[in-house]
């Protein structure tokens, strides 16, 4: 009780949105308990220092993604994208498929790891959901702030700006852990990513990510070898059986659902690839493509073709 009263009091703090002077770099705070304070048996995480490597792959994703949002007006969500995932009519677009396996979003604790510039976790609280965002770059984070105002979902929206792995997150607190992108940037951590993960999730709750994944030999060395121009993090790469097995282990009913076979062309038909203001023309295509991909990699001996993963299961209400 003490911990809901702790996590409620969050969401009414205050925020400071003045652009005066810029967020520092997160620090590395630690998520963790003394020595003193350790039960017998207790297994820390992560070091209780960050190692220099570790040091290093944060700076680089910082700033990187730092960038990326300076880059990004503060402006109000698209109507039209809002009634496109409260709908969710078509379930052979990869999110469209995630925002209706999770349903009803009213009053649901929300963790959205790796929030970028918070698109997600404005859509979730839109629907009712309370949202958490936790980013490891201060604009993104910046960002989310600006634009959860301009969305009016400030009151029900919490952006914390730390690494994964030393963010304070209180255990037993989420409903729902989703996230878009991320786990493909922690590979180095992880193990201890979803062991912590899982720790914050409530007992039954429900955990839902969407990584880029090459299981192919055949289309890794036809990537490699066609010139195709992507904004990646120097330490990324998709995920392969290695880092399934993992993410496997800490939810045992895991689900996959796989798409981005031909929908990768989507980027030559969609305006700005962006579905909701293309012409209609433009969306039948990449319907197209969208409904051949979930024939052809529902095939089990094709599956490995999909560029894209939506990985998906629920801890037992017994954790």
């Amino acid at each position: 009780m003490q911990e809901r009263e702790n996590l409620d009091g969050r969401w009414e703090a205050e925020v400071d949105l003045s652009p005066a002077e810029p967020s520092p770099r997160p620090t590395p705070e630690r998520n963790r308990l003394t020595q003193s304070e350790a039960p017998p048996g207790y297994e820390e995480l992560f070091p209780p220092e960050p190692l220099p490597e570790a040091l290093a792959r944060w700076a680089s994703e910082s700033d990187f993604f730092d960038l990326v949002a300076e880059k990004q007006p503060a402006q109000p969500m698209d109507e039209l994208t809002l009634e496109r995932y409260r709908e969710t009519r078509r379930p052979w677009f990869n999110k469209e498929f995630r925002f209706r396996l999770m349903g009803d979003l009213r009053g649901k604790r929300v963790l959205d790891v790796g929030c970028g510039d918070g698109s997600n976790a404005l859509l979730m609280a839109r629907f009712g959901a309370r949202v958490t965002g936790i980013d490891i770059s201060s604009k993104s984070i910046e960002l989310c702030h600006r634009r959860a105002e301009l969305d009016g979902v400030g009151a029900n929206t919490q952006f914390i700006c730390s690494p994964l792995e030393t963010a304070d997150l209180l255990d037993g607190s989420f409903d729902i852990i989703w996230g878009d992108g991320v786990l493909h940037h922690l590979i180095p951590e992880l193990d201890g990513v979803m062991r912590k993960l899982v720790s914050c999730a409530k007992p039954g709750a429900f955990f839902l990510f969407s990584e880029p994944v090459c299981l192919s030999p055949l289309m890794r060395r036809l990537r490699k070898r066609i010139p195709i121009h992507t904004d990646a993090t120097p330490n990324e790469r998709p995920l392969e059986r290695a880092e399934l097995a993992t993410i496997g282990r800490y939810l045992p009913g895991l689900e996959m659902r796989w798409f981005s076979f031909l929908s990768r062309l989507d980027r030559f038909f969609l305006h700005h690839n962006n579905y909701e203001r293309s012409s209609l023309p433009r969306r039948l295509v990449a319907d197209v493509l969208g409904c051949t991909d979930k024939a052809l990699l529902s095939v089990p001996g094709l599956r490995m073709l999909g560029g894209m993963c939506v990985m998906y299961g629920s801890l037992s209400k017994n954790d």
